[in-house]
């Protein structure tokens, strides 16, 4: 956690990866936890569609709503002053076309009050990204188990086994980056890919069962 004490910015997490600084990140859902992480001195507080599981007791996060998040938003909103609220956005809200992925963004940041949304998807969404960081919105990318592919997938488990599969996914990580995402979450991936990753981007990577190498956790 950094010593920064003001409001922390995405350009702040940039600063922070150069200087070796690790970054915190967790879940939060409601205004209460949200007081507390940030009064710990949580970096980022992510409003994520693991709301589903958590709050509404769902199988997977494809049936959360956008309305859903933007409620839970306003609340981690309201007890942060340093965080930076990052929110998910849901199943099918940005993957159709970048206008509708713009719009239903925009609801996130206005009446959510987010600082900066989160997407799944590597290449497949990075013109997305573009569209989305070119309008001045904060985007973080989020690669590896992605769980609204969780059908696609076979289920939730670790990705990027073999060769081919980390060379695809380094390639995405870097497609994120020259997109313009502020940092990129890499979830369930074996050790060694996360630290190649780590390596060969500019901009912070927040792990989730990927080893201790990644500039968050």
């Amino acid at each position: 956690m950094t010593g920064i004490a003001k409001k922390l910015r995405v350009t702040d997490f940039a600063l922070m990866k150069r200087q070796g600084e690790r970054i915190v990140m967790l879940t939060a859902y409601d205004a209460t936890m949200a007081r507390l992480f940030d009064r710990a001195g949580v970096d980022v507080l992510l409003v994520g569609d693991s709301l589903g599981h958590v709050i509404l007791g769902l199988d997977t996060t494809i049936p959360v709503t956008l309305d859903a998040v933007i409620h839970h938003t306003l609340a981690v909103t309201r007890g942060a002053n340093r965080a930076l609220v990052v929110a998910d956005m849901p199943f099918l809200t940005y993957q159709i076309t970048a206008q509708q992925a713009m719009r239903n963004a925009a609801r996130l940041f206005q009446e959510g009050g987010a600082a900066a949304v989160k997407l799944e998807g590597g290449r497949t969404v990075a013109d997305t990204v573009r569209r989305l960081t070119a309008a001045g919105l904060p985007v973080m990318g989020h690669i590896g188990l992605t769980p609204q592919h969780v059908h696609r997938l076979g289920g939730m488990r670790q990705q990027a086994r073999d060769d081919k599969a980390m060379k695809e996914l380094i390639l995405d990580a870097l497609a994120l980056e020259d997109a313009g995402a502020f940092a990129v979450v890499l979830e369930a991936i074996p050790d060694a890919v996360a630290e190649a990753v780590t390596s060969r981007l500019h901009i912070p990577t927040i792990g989730i069962g990927a080893g201790p190498d990644c500039d968050g956790q």
